[in-house]
């Protein structure tokens, strides 16, 4: 466990690079435009994991920027959250592209009241008008600020290493967001709901029975999920995908709890309206999605798909 001293003095006086290992220096200019040199971009696992989201990374995982996220997650170098924070920030930006609303015209309009999304209740609220297929930039609905959901650490390993890594990137990443004119909050809304094995050493097949169904949404937290503003999945790293995909089940499942009370009128059963939203919004990557995910860094390999 880090003493308090110890994450002051790195603050103040930082070692060395977090990259590199020169001395003096947070994040030395080359190791920097490593991590935050190039524009963000989508990336994909191979195999990808069903339900995975769409996923952008600010850099791949290598060299300078492999170091610098291990000695912030695993060395404690807190200062490396600025940067890593930045480059998060970046990534969450490349994910919120212009999205799409569903119109009158494209939503179900069954009149006995299964599903129903008329007289203005859906995306928008209790008197709302439909948008006609609005465009929004940025957020889901159009309501609240982006919301920044970071994948949960067991808690064994977040006292291992006196810190939560994705947590406080994730904070970084939102006061960068929020000084560039994006409106941005952190929600620690996912929790383990099960004990999990440590993914170090599992293949991509493993880690996703590993992480399957392992994840909930806290008690109360449903409707901020579903009111609030376009929902970026963010962690430090993206291997397999299969931490992202659980992830995105259970803010769905949150999402979609809300929604199917909202807009059943006909005594329809919870569970049946719920899985049809889900297996709605569980094609992840289509432009109906509401969430979308956002990482520091993946592998190389996983860029590949932007070079065909």
């Amino acid at each position: 466990m880090r003493g308090w001293w110890q994450d002051l003095t790195d603050l103040v006086l930082p070692a060395e690079c977090g990259g590199c290992g020169r001395p003096r220096a947070v994040l030395c200019p080359e190791c920097r435009a490593a991590l935050s040199g190039a524009a963000p971009c989508r990336v994909r696992p191979v195999p990808e994991p069903a339900g995975l989201p769409v996923v952008h990374a600010a850099a791949p995982y290598e060299d300078e920027v492999r170091a610098a996220l291990l000695a912030h997650k695993e060395r404690g170098a807190l200062a490396l959250a600025a940067p890593l924070g930045a480059a998060l920030a970046g990534a969450v930006r490349a994910g919120l592209g212009p999205v799409r609303r569903p119109g009158p015209e494209g939503r179900p309009t069954a009149s006995q009241g299964r599903l129903e999304l008329g007289k203005g209740e859906a995306w928008g609220g209790p008197g709302r008008p439909g948008t006609g297929g609005a465009v929004d930039r940025g957020s889901g609905a159009g309501r609240g600020p982006v919301l920044l959901v970071p994948v949960p650490s067991a808690r064994k390993a977040v006292r291992a290493r006196g810190h939560d890594p994705a947590r406080r990137i994730a904070l970084a990443a939102a006061g960068e967001l929020r000084r560039t004119g994006t409106p941005a909050r952190v929600l620690g809304v996912l929790r383990q709901r099960r004990a999990v094995a440590d993914q170090s050493g599992l293949n991509s097949r493993q880690r996703l029975a590993n992480l399957t169904g392992a994840l909930e949404v806290v008690a109360g937290a449903e409707r901020l999920l579903a009111e609030g503003g376009r929902v970026v999945l963010v962690d430090d790293l993206m291997t397999t995908g299969a931490s992202l995909a659980e992830a995105a089940r259970a803010v769905r499942v949150a999402q979609s709890g809300v929604r199917a009370v909202r807009w059943t009128g006909d005594g329809t059963e919870l569970s049946e309206v719920e899985g049809r939203i889900v297996g709605r919004e569980q094609a992840g990557g289509t432009s109906g999605d509401t969430v979308c995910s956002a990482v520091v860094a993946a592998p190389p390999d996983a860029f590949e798909i932007n070079r065909n």
